[in-house]
């Protein structure tokens, strides 16, 4: 079989098949009388597999080791090739990414085109100081998303903050992106998205914080309970006691406690805390923090809880209770 034949057959030009020859990767078995190359079965069978493998990535060099050296492990390529397939799937995702977010951005000339990929770049730098100046500047002229993605995925706490900073002012949309780390497998997403939605302005976070309170994740709970009980949310009011029973943050769960307890939540949270105290099952530094966050909590509840303390069996608690009643005026 003559080189244009196999070349039709194989749909390989004649210039390639030549190439391929070149590089030993062919060898015609024969010639003609007349000195033309002479392609067997098995040459163009052999032309077939070295395609194929192109196909799926192999280098011609590669190819060659694969066809001719006896010793050859195609497990080892394959898995390289596996390797080398995700990092172009990923690089390619990376910017399909990219030019989705250039064209949310609107731009309406090549300049800001230029400008928004700059600031994209500059969010995915090493250098935390170049991440800083870019969440600083691109409130209005980088898409939400990125910012959101970039602020799940911050790990120095100065450009963390600028970017909550940006995702405060970027407009609608941010909450909901930033609930999606919420169920995140890394807890450090999980805290930087509670964190961030903690600081979205306006009502957009709010139900997804309250969903948070349900969290199997203490520190996500927490956060969302801290924010909520800021504003005046009543349903965080068993997070923040539990987080004094735990130890977590209790200082600022009590404080939050004492803005909520107006006329009708005072008893309600007076009543949680002294149950928690008297329930048998919270240990001595718990009841202790517990009691002092009791001084905080106006009307008749707390301070009869504070007076049933007065002869408890722990010293400290005994005490705390009857300097804190002094303090109300009921000792």
């Amino acid at each position: 079989m003559l080189i244009g034949e196999v070349a039709r057959r194989s749909g390989v030009s004649a210039r390639m098949l030549r190439h391929y020859e070149s590089l030993g990767l062919v060898r015609p078995s024969g010639r003609t009388g007349s000195g033309y190359r002479e392609y067997s079965g098995e040459d163009v069978r052999r032309i077939f597999h070295i395609e194929s493998l192109r196909a799926v990535g192999l280098s011609l060099r590669e190819i060659g080791r694969a066809l001719d050296d006896p010793g050859f492990t195609p497990s080892a390529l394959v898995d390289d090739l596996i390797l080398r397939t995700r990092e172009r799937i990923a690089a390619e995702t990376e910017l399909l990414t990219r030019l989705q977010r250039v064209r949310a951005a609107d731009p309406a000339a090549w300049e800001d085109v230029l400008q928004v990929l700059a600031l994209l770049r500059a969010l995915g730098s090493t250098s935390a100081g170049t991440r800083q100046r870019a969440a600083l500047a691109s409130v209005d002229e980088v898409p939400v998303e990125a910012l959101a993605q970039a602020a799940l995925g911050e790990g120095d706490p100065y450009v963390a903050g600028a970017l909550r900073w940006a995702l405060s002012r970027s407009g609608g949309g941010g909450a909901a992106l930033l609930a999606e780390g919420l169920s995140s497998p890394v807890a450090a997403v999980r805290e930087r998205a509670v964190r961030s939605l903690a600081e979205m302005p306006g009502g957009e976070a709010a139900p997804l914080l309250r969903d948070a309170l349900a969290s199997p994740d203490s520190v996500v709970r927490g956060r969302a309970a801290l924010a909520l009980g800021a504003q005046g949310e009543a349903a965080a009011i068993p997070v923040l006691v539990d987080m004094i029973v735990a130890g977590r943050n209790d200082t600022d769960a009590a404080d939050v406690l004492s803005s909520l307890a107006d006329d009708a939540a005072a008893d309600r949270i007076a009543s949680l805390l002294a149950g928690r105290i008297g329930d048998g099952t919270t240990g001595p530094p718990a009841r202790g923090r517990l009691t002092q966050a009791l001084a905080g909590i106006p009307g008749p509840t707390a301070s009869r809880a504070l007076t049933g303390l007065l002869g408890d069996a722990d010293p400290a608690v005994a005490l705390t209770a009857a300097y804190l009643l002094r303090l109300r005026g009921d000792g």
